[in-house]
């Protein structure tokens, strides 16, 4: 089980007053740290968001930011609630268009800010943005039978996948390096491959390099960036599933 933050740093994710640790000169306070550090890592990914980093871009010395700021890792949960921003306006009939906006638009964001997800997971949903993000998923769910721990159970499934996908794709754009074509890449991957696979020995997959998916899929105008082929077919299979749960007959309503 995840253990929740502890409650000084909860102070801070909600702003309270007199959570600084030492006082608070008029001069700083946390939100100007952690605006600045989010600015620094959309600039210059998470590697750039370190405490001394901080310290220099706002004139303070490290040891100066440890009045607002208890350890780097709660720089971390803060930059992270506080570059979520608020979830979009889900205007959705019912509850699986909903979703499925929510779970785009938190793709969306990953896309624009990659640094979110290589925050490590510390706990659950405790800041103003994340309770924001969890209110608007559980709304798209309020009239469904689901009781609340599916409730939480499918907001967990799909930011999981969410996630998952995100970093899949950084990884993947990384290691082709800043100036690598999708394109090009999935193309020479089933070249390479089809010339290595014995047919007889691996005779699906043999047949899936010879069947043009990867040229069809590597069609730069055939896919949105954000949603994509796969990650479509994955949130809707999700949905699926989610969906067989809420039809599913002699369920007690707990709400």
């Amino acid at each position: 089980m995840m253990d929740g933050p502890r409650p000084a740093l909860l102070g801070r994710l909600w702003r309270l007053a007199g959570t600084s640790r030492l006082g608070r000169p008029a001069e700083l306070d946390v939100e100007k740290v952690v605006r600045t550090a989010v600015d620094l890592a959309d600039r210059e990914g998470l590697p750039g968001a370190t405490l001394p980093k901080v310290a220099k871009t706002l004139g303070f010395t490290p040891m100066s930011l440890y009045r607002y700021i208890g350890s780097k890792e709660e720089l971390l949960v803060l930059m992270h609630d506080s570059a979520l921003g608020l979830p979009p306006e889900i205007s959705a009939s019912d509850w699986r268009e909903g979703l499925r906006q929510w779970a785009i638009a938190a793709r969306a964001l990953n896309r624009r800010r990659p640094w979110l997800t290589r925050i490590p997971i510390t706990g659950p949903p405790s800041g103003p943005q994340e309770i924001a993000w969890m209110e608007a998923g559980l709304r798209a769910l309020r009239d469904t039978r689901l009781d609340w721990s599916e409730k939480v159970a499918s907001l967990t499934l799909l930011n999981g996948y969410v996630r998952y996908t995100t970093l899949l794709s950084q990884d993947l754009a990384r290691s082709r390096g800043d100036s690598g074509n999708q394109a090009d890449a999935e193309r020479e991957y089933a070249r390479n491959l089809a010339e290595l696979v014995d047919p007889d020995r691996y005779p699906e997959t043999a047949r899936l390099l010879a069947s043009g998916h990867f040229d069809a899929a590597a069609d730069p105008t055939a896919a949105d960036p954000v949603l994509d082929e796969h990650f479509r077919f994955g949130l809707d299979r999700i949905l699926d599933g989610i969906g067989a749960a809420v039809a599913a007959p002699s369920r007690t309503t707990r709400r």
